[in-house]
């Protein structure tokens, strides 16, 4: 259901409440108005003849101690004096009934004693209940009417500024959201409001659509760059080893050293299909819910480099000064971020070179270092070495760093991990993995 008809509703809702409640009670309302102005009348009746009593004596109205009386001839009002006890005192509004000609008629009566020459008088001075009720159904007619009128001109006045008012955030969702088919969006246009939360919304939402339409262009790139990259070429290879196979003359010797290489190979085509999903793992998608020692995930690292250190005459070096419980983490995720480190680490050593794999705990958690004696890094490409397909010039070789450190850095900040990295030139370099303790648990 739409803002503006829930605003509408509630509007019309809230006030069908309030007419129903006057409505309930209107006749209360009205009389006790015409109760409240009857008693005002009476008194002002009485203070009138008090007044009179005062100016010309008692003697106007009563004479010879007879009673005085004055009737309208419906009986709708009536005037009565009399005199009573010296002693007795009365002053009072309240409905009686009287006897007035055989026919007994409830009035609204203001009782008053007062004293003259002497003596106390008893004055009543009533109305019919009956004609206060007369105009009882008239005004509630007249106020029910005007309340409706009211009412329904207020519904058209909310029903018309819930239209103006929300007309920014319609065009808002209409064109930004809606009207925008993803990835592809329009060129920006702003929405025309003095509303300033509708003015931020519309500013907040240009600025997610700029930062998505980024996303999805870099997704783009990657899935294109990684797909031409590795799957290319781990084809070729595949390909070759398999007609390699075919040979009847293939020592037994060089099948092991195959199946290894084939082993290798089904290893990049997942590391591949972890590329193609890159923007999964930044968009938190893949699961934390393995659990995995350091000792044995690194030595799963160096079965799989094993090959490549000998073909190279590299020494390894792993050192696990503190071995530790990785909790919550992918274990697929962890292996490839460390087999892209240690796969550099081999690419760009030098020939009788070597590599240490250290871990340890400090004091800001947990750490792993992967040292090298490589070509090392130049000071000045050290900021761009984590950015997606950028190339990184070195003296000794033409090459890129390709998409290994970018899925390095994605992996990390999916597990909280930070990453530090020196190096000097022709020397080598080294990567450390700083694990937060929200993912170790110590043995």
């Amino acid at each position: 259901m739409k803002l503006k008809t829930k605003l509408t509703l509630f509007n019309t809702l809230s006030k069908v409440v309030i007419v129903t409640l006057f409505v309930a009670l209107l006749p209360s309302v009205i009389k006790n108005i015409n109760r409240n102005y009857t008693d005002e009348r009476l008194v002002k009746q009485k203070d009138k003849l008090l007044q009179i009593v005062k100016e010309r004596g008692i003697k106007t109205y009563i004479e010879d101690g007879q009673s005085y009386g004055s009737y309208l001839p419906l009986k709708e009002e009536y005037i009565s004096l009399d005199t009573v006890e010296n002693n007795y005192r009365l002053d009072t509004i309240q409905d009686e009934r009287r006897v007035i000609e055989r026919d007994t008629i409830s009035y609204r009566i203001l009782s008053h004693t007062f004293k003259v020459n002497g003596k106390t008088y008893m004055l009543e001075i009533g109305k019919s209940v009956e004609t206060i009720s007369e105009t009882t159904g008239p005004l509630q007619n007249i106020a029910l009417a005007i309340l409706l009128g009211m009412v329904l001109l207020t519904i058209m006045a909310d029903l018309f500024y819930a239209n103006y008012i929300l007309r920014p955030l319609s065009l808002i969702i209409k064109t930004k959201l809606i009207g925008n088919k993803f990835p592809s969006f329009n060129k920006y246009k702003e929405v025309k409001t003095t509303t300033s939360d509708f003015q931020h919304l519309d500013i907040s939402i240009h600025q997610m659509i700029e930062a998505i339409e980024q996303a999805f262009q870099k997704e783009r790139e990657f899935i294109s760059n990684a797909s031409h990259e590795l799957m290319t070429p781990i084809s070729i290879m595949q390909s070759k080893i398999e007609n390699m196979f075919e040979q009847e003359d293939i020592a037994d010797e060089l099948k092991v050293r195959m199946m290894e290489m084939q082993k290798i190979l089904n290893r990049l085509k997942s590391i591949t299909k972890t590329l193609l999903l890159i923007s999964q793992i930044e968009n938190e998608q893949f699961l934390k819910e393995d659990s995995i020692l350091v000792s044995e995930l690194l030595q799963d690292i160096y079965d799989e480099i094993s090959i490549r250190l000998q073909d190279k005459n590299i020494n390894f070096e792993l050192i696990v000064t503190d071995d530790i419980l990785l909790v919550n983490v992918n274990k697929f995720l962890l292996f490839n971020l460390l087999f892209n480190l240690v796969n550099n680490a081999i690419k760009y050593n030098k020939p009788d070179g070597a590599i240490t794999l250290t871990a340890r705990v400090e004091k800001g958690g947990y750490s792993i270092s992967i040292t090298d004696t490589g070509i090392g890094i130049d000071a000045a490409q050290l900021p761009y070495i984590f950015d997606r397909f950028k190339k990184i010039k070195q003296s000794l070789l033409q090459d890129s760093f390709g998409l290994g450190l970018p899925i390095v850095k994605s992996i990390a900040a999916f597990h909280g991990i930070t990453i530090n990295v020196t190096s000097q030139k022709d020397k080598g370099s080294t990567f450390t993995l700083l694990f937060p303790f929200n993912i170790l648990k110590f043995l």
